[in-house]
């Protein structure tokens, strides 16, 4: 993959295809390897985008702390050295919340956007919230990435015959740098765009999982804020929909952006 410098690293990035741009933006402890499915459905119609986060796959993994907003400058500046404006802006998880603040910080870029299994904020609240959060750091300074990647991959892909999946997750999940998921880990938590959503102008898809981490109801944030807002549900799914089922995930997207591109 080529790389760019940008925002003082040197970030990974693949183009496919030709068209409005398309911006994909992958997860926490995952790569742009994980739009796979959507990179060979959408660059027959889309100038197909994918990179790695700052810490993640190819792309630098310099020291923290890291931040929401430090990946989203990354993120438009990217772009912007690639000459790119106007991007439909896709992004799971982690990348749904870089995508959500890209779309904040600036919104000059975005044309539309896509939020797949996120919340507005990521807070401690409760005592099931810490226990999760460091339940994946003693794992990983314990156990290390694998054994995380092991964990990880069954409540991902729970169902007998997704053993594929999650036997692909687990090798990808193990090239991380321990430190520097630790440190894209920390940079979630106490995030918000909360007070941000209603300056989200452009058009904008959410895609929530039946079984996702974030119960439904906290997506109803979006619904309440963002002016021209649409919701979809995609069942029985989980965290992972756009792998764990990427014909329904890609018709919903195709369907989305065709009316507004």
């Amino acid at each position: 993959m080529p790389y760019v410098l940008v925002n003082g690293i040197n970030v990974s990035y693949q183009i496919y295809g030709e068209g409005q741009p398309l911006l994909f933006i992958h997860g926490l402890g995952s790569c742009g390897k994980d739009w796979e499915q959507q990179i060979s459905t959408f660059s027959g119609k889309y100038q197909v985008i994918v990179y790695d986060v700052r810490g993640s796959g190819e792309s630098d993994k310099p020291s923290g702390p890291y931040s929401i907003q430090m990946f989203a400058r990354d993120c438009a500046e990217l772009l912007q050295v690639l000459g790119m404006d106007q991007v439909n802006v896709v992004g799971i998880s982690m990348g749904a919340m870089i995508a959500l603040q890209i779309a904040i910080d600036y919104p000059q870029l975005v044309k539309s956007l896509v939020v797949v299994n996120t919340g507005a904020e990521l807070m401690v609240r409760n005592f099931k919230d810490l226990y999760l959060l460091w339940q994946r750091i003693l794992i990983i300074r314990i156990l290390g990435m694998r054994r995380l990647g092991k964990v990880l991959s069954k409540r991902l892909f729970p169902k007998p015959e997704q053993a594929t999946l999650r036997e692909l997750f687990v090798e990808r999940c193990s090239q991380n740098e321990p430190y520097a998921y630790r440190e894209t880990l920390k940079s979630l938590v106490g995030w918000s765009v909360v007070d941000g959503l209603d300056q989200i102008v452009c058009p904008t898809l959410i895609v929530a999982a039946e079984h996702d981490y974030t119960p439904l109801n906290e997506k109803e944030v979006f619904l309440d804020k963002i002016p021209e807002v649409h919701l979809e549900v995609m069942e029985d799914s989980h965290h992972a929909a756009p792998m764990e089922k990427p014909e329904e995930f890609n018709r919903l997207l195709d369907k989305f952006l065709s009316v507004h591109n």
